[in-house]
């Protein structure tokens, strides 16, 4: 991890030395020299540190020496950024003194102020440099003692793999879990199916998880005891051809190779050719870790001459190994963790074996404590089982109490099983993923912040501008996916980006092992060792204490332990931020939330100067001072929430570095035109500001824009030029517009790759000429192809026609609007409302429609209901404020009488609710001959039916809430009078029974 650091370091250093003039490093006598000198010794260190931090995990001087580098490093670090910050300060200060109107003379006493300041600042850098220097040269000679190897270069010859060979012998009473087994039955099962050319399969997962012992369990089937040729291979790292193909010949036994033809490969390729050569055979590679391709090709291609159904099975961590040999999806298989009685089970066998069912007894709750620290991982309960095997229930307790980086022996065991996966990181890497420690144990990590904390530390490298940090701080993020270092991993709506992640519990412990420094050099009298150890190993802080009041001048300020944060989170202390945060110039990354910030507050914030992301999230914000303007290098802003926030300063559109503005739930108007200045802009986030009725056109200028947010907005039209926008992808907007007032609905044509799961179509109109115009607009861009991929529609029809423009004509132009507006396959939700149709569109009763919701509103002119009971996949069923006389007949079910076949009306309906349909009368029943058919069935699935304010029907379909019968669960009438008459007031009458009698667990709830 110091690798990392200190490349962080040797790079700032050489950017100085090559800008004498930007940093004026030749103002003051010997610190060029001084510089100089730091940076050789860092790069001669650096040949060092692969050698060091692979040997740091088992040796505690090893570790003790790199902390000591580590905290050198950080302190050169704050150096250059003191240096830094002082340049930038009396820029600042110099810029906010010049007025348009300035005396002679005032000029040339500012300057002389600034050039004194900046000598002071530097004679004092500069005997920060001296110390760091000297402190450097004893950590220099120190790493003599340890006889480090220095780093070879790439062309050096590979060194022997130094992991275990595993092999393929299994004793099965020591296999635990169910999914293994069932993993085991997948994969055999797909291997007996598949009797193409060869097959790869692909077990992939984190070290300890089992993915050995799964591989055993398939290669020691059954079904491969007879007519197989079984081949177990041990690879690891490195990834020989040559002795991976010799291994395999060796195991056939049919050829011979020499100790000669070692170095032969052409000759060993070949003797591998001829060994499997028309041999059915199934190959097991354990432990693949090269991604390199070339390695693989020439073995895949002799492999491929054995016999046809041939199948090759590769244990890796890593999922970009399994596709670079040649996995296909549905063959890679991810072992899943143990459950708590299984991971109990294993640790018990493993420590208690031999002891009696009463002795067992005595361990078995502090035992499942100490499972559950496991967290599913087989090889942990096997290391604690053997750990527990000669201590007494106290020693038990002192485990479970204890993590596990701090037991000697279970570290020991079980950590160099991820080291190996450690020691596949680059030094970059390593620092990223050892940071993920700072979050608690099961947190769910936010992979964009985490990317913007990494930038913060520094570990990503200097930004270009051109968004090449971010691009790689992303590619970490996968990394350790494919590594399996992070999991439960959530994507993005649109599936291209991580979006959350988990770390394993056990991997959060071996992470907090590599960060942990035993041997601190100085501690701090004021502050919680646990905060002074935050600050030191990770630069972070969260800091969400409330002190008593009569400790807050002594524990609510910042201290001097805290001088090197780089990142700070703050949550609702006492309603105010930390006395003296001003001191924190390292600052990079800050987030403020619920705590209410005053103008004072703010102007402090806005003097931290190398902040890349701020966020004032629920500050009661009321406006935004100019100073915001001194943010140059301010990345990421989030004013979010801020409810009284209704304009903002102009300086904040000179933020050239922006990426992403959030804006969101604030109560601002308008949005100025200068936001087209912040060319650099990804994300911006406008949403639920219900006061801003307009884009501006200046939006249209952000060309580096890709995700725009405005859900929640009433935009009542969006600019033409926003379809013109190349890098948009992801477009927000809940709601559409639609009308001579709005955007025509071709422009959906522009913007429709960029929506994604909702849109709210809001169409306005006033004559029928209108409806005719958006039918052909609809037709001619085919809105139903450009809305396929939509998972929820809803329609809101606003406006009223002429009664003269009332016809049979009028009704089918409503007929063809929804046809023309509404997609029919991907859609699960879809809502329409205002219709004015007497019908409803055929799409409503088509078998190949797979919507599952749909919600129908104020349909005015709507007397009956289409066969909705042929819809397959229909689960819920709304029909609101029908104000015409309805009649809901037979054909709503979709049933035919003369059928032959086998009927299921509504087969996936759950609920079915009527609300507001006053004049509605009468709902027919089914037929006697259809009650009695076994060939009809209706509403199997349904479990709730609620009538709500329909205050004319008298009566239910009884026969057919008899084929509904046992599924139906709860009948709720409410605010429908003549219902409750007939069924509410006495639940002994016989029109209550009649219902009841074939469902005796059917509820019914009444509300007059």
């Amino acid at each position: 991890m110091a690798d990392a650091m200190i490349s962080e370091v040797v790079g700032r250093i050489a950017t100085m030395l090559d800008d004498k003039i930007r940093y004026e490093v030749n103002l003051v006598r010997g610190v060029k020299d001084e510089l100089l000198y730091l940076f050789k010794k860092l790069k001669t260190i650096r040949e060092v540190l692969d050698d060091a931090e692979k040997r740091e995990v088992k040796d505690q001087s090893v570790k003790s020496w790199l902390k000591k580098l580590e905290a050198t490093a950080y302190e050169m670090d704050d150096i250059l950024d003191e240096w830094n910050y002082s340049l930038l300060k009396d820029k600042m200060e110099a810029s906010a003194e010049r007025e348009p109107e300035r005396k002679i003379g005032c000029s040339f006493i500012t300057s002389s102020c600034l050039c004194f300041k900046n000598v002071s600042v530097r004679r004092d850098i500069a005997k920060k440099i001296e110390h760091v220097k000297a402190r450097l040269e004893q950590i220099y000679k120190e790493r003599n003692e340890f006889n480090f190897v220095i780093s070879p270069p790439s062309t050096d010859p590979v060194p022997e793999s130094h992991r275990e060979q595993s092999t393929s012998s299994i004793d099965f009473n020591d296999v635990y879990g169910s999914d293994i087994y069932k993993k085991r039955d997948d994969i055999v099962g797909n291997m007996m199916l598949n009797v193409g050319n060869t097959q790869i399969m692909s077990i992939v997962g984190t070290g300890g998880l089992g993915k050995t012992t799964l591989a055993k369990l398939i290669f020691n089937n059954p079904h491969f005891e007879k007519d197989w040729l079984k081949i177990w291979v041990s690879v690891s790292d490195p990834f020989i051809v040559s002795k991976v193909a010799k291994d395999i010949v060796k195991s056939v036994g049919k050829e011979t190779i020499s100790p000669d033809d070692d170095n032969q490969l052409e000759l060993v390729l070949q003797k591998l050719k001829a060994s499997v050569s028309g041999m059915k055979f199934l190959l097991v590679l354990d432990d693949v870790w090269t991604e390199d391709e070339d390695k693989w090709k020439d073995l895949k291609i002799n492999l491929g001459y054995g016999a046809v159904g041939s199948k090759i099975l590769v244990t890796t961590r890593n999922e970009g190994v399994a596709k670079m040999m040649g996995t296909l999806d549905d063959d890679i298989y991810h072992p899943k963790e143990l459950n708590s009685e299984e991971c109990w089970s294993l640790l018990r066998a493993t420590s208690l074996a031999g002891k009696s069912k009463e002795e067992c007894e005595n361990f078995e709750n502090v035992g499942k404590e100490i499972a559950r620290k496991c967290k599913g991982l087989p090889l942990a309960a096997v290391v604690l089982g053997r750990l527990l095997r000669l201590k007494d229930l106290e020693g038990w307790k002192h485990v479970e109490k204890s993590e596990i980086w701090k037991l000697e022996n279970a570290k020991v065991e079980l950590f160099p099983h991820l080291v190996l996966s450690y020691n596949e990181l680059s030094p970059v890497l390593k620092r990223c993923f050892s940071y993920c420690a700072v979050y608690p144990k099961d947190h769910r990590i936010h992979a964009g912040t985490l990317v913007e904390e990494w930038m913060a530390q520094g570990y990503l490298g200097v930004d270009s501008g051109n968004g090449a940090v971010e691009l790689k701080g992303r590619e970490n993020l996968r990394n350790l996916a494919m590594l399996c270092l992070i999991q439960d991993i959530e994507k993005s709506e649109s599936g291209e980006q991580i979006e959350w992640c988990k770390i394993h519990d056990i991997v959060h412990d071996f992470a907090l092992f590599l960060r942990k420094n035993d041997d601190k050099e100085g501690s701090c009298q004021a502050c919680d060792s646990s905060l002074v150890s935050q600050v030191q190993e990770y630069r972070s802080l969260l800091w969400d204490y409330e002190p008593l009041a009569d400790e807050r001048d002594r524990s609510y300020q910042v201290c001097k332990c805290m001088k090197s944060l780089r990142v700070l989170r703050i949550k609702k202390i006492n309603s105010c931020i930390p006395l003296g945060i001003k001191t924190l110039i390292h600052l990079r990354w800050l987030e403020v939330r619920d705590v209410a910030l005053s103008k004072d507050d703010l102007e402090i914030i806005c003097r931290l100067y190398f902040l890349q992301t701020l966020v004032l999230s629920q500050c009661k914000l009321t406006e935004i001072p100019p100073e915001i303007g001194n943010l140059v290098q301010l990345r990421r802003l989030d004013l979010s929430a801020n409810k009284e926030l209704k304009e903002l300063s102009e300086r904040m559109y000179s933020l050239v570095e922006l990426r992403s503005l959030s804006l969101a739930d604030c109560d601002l108007t308008e949005i100025q035109k200068e936001i087209g200045k912040l060319v650099q802009l990804r994300e911006l986030d406008l949403s639920s500001n219900y006061g801003m009725r307009e884009l501006q056109e200046s939006i249209c200028s952000l060309v580096e824009l890709q995700i725009l947010k405005i859900n929640g907005t009433p935009i009542n039209s969006l600019p033409e030029a926003l379809g013109e926008l190349s890098n948009l992808r992801t477009l927000q907007l809940r709601k559409f517009k639609v009308g001579s007032q709005h955007n025509k609905l071709g422009f959906l044509e522009k913007i429709y790759h960029h929506l994604i799961g909702y849109l709210e179509l809001e169409i306005h109109f006033s004559s029928m000429s209108e409806m005719v115009e958006l039918v052909e607009d609809a037709q001619r861009v085919e809105v139903k192809t450009l809305l396929q991929n939509l998972e929820t529609l809803r329609i809101c029809f606003e406006g009223k026609m002429n009664e003269m423009e009332q016809s049979p004509l009028s009704s089918l132009i409503w007929m063809e609007v929804a046809e023309a507006l509404v997609p029919s396959h991907k859609l699960n939700k879809l809502e329409i409302s205002g219709y004015k149709g007497s019908r409803l569109p055929e799409f409503m009763s088509s078998p190949i429609n797979f919507i599952k919701e749909i919600h129908l509103n104020d349909l005015n002119e709507v007397s009956s209901l289409p066969a909705m009971g042929k819809l397959p996949f229909l689960e819920t069923l709304n029909i609101w404020n029908v104000e015409r006389s309805m009649f809901v007949d037979r054909e709503f079910l979709g049933i035919e009488s003369s059928s032959c076949d086998d009927v299921v009306a509504f087969p996936k309906l759950k609920e079915l609710n009527f609300y507001g349909c006053s004049k509605w009368e009468e709902w027919e029943d089914i037929t006697e001959e259809e009650e009695e058919s076994a060939a009809i069935s209706i509403m199997p699935c349904l479990t709730k039916l609620t009538i709500s304010m329909c205050l004319s029907l008298k009566k239910l379909p009884h026969r057919l809430l008899h084929k509904v019968s046992s599924s139906l669960q709860v009948l709720d009438i409410n605010f429908s009078s003549e219902l409750i008459k007939t069924y509410g007031e006495d639940k002994e009458g016989s029109a209550w029974r009649s219902i009841s009698q074939h469902n005796p667990q059917l509820q019914l709830y009444t509300e007059i």
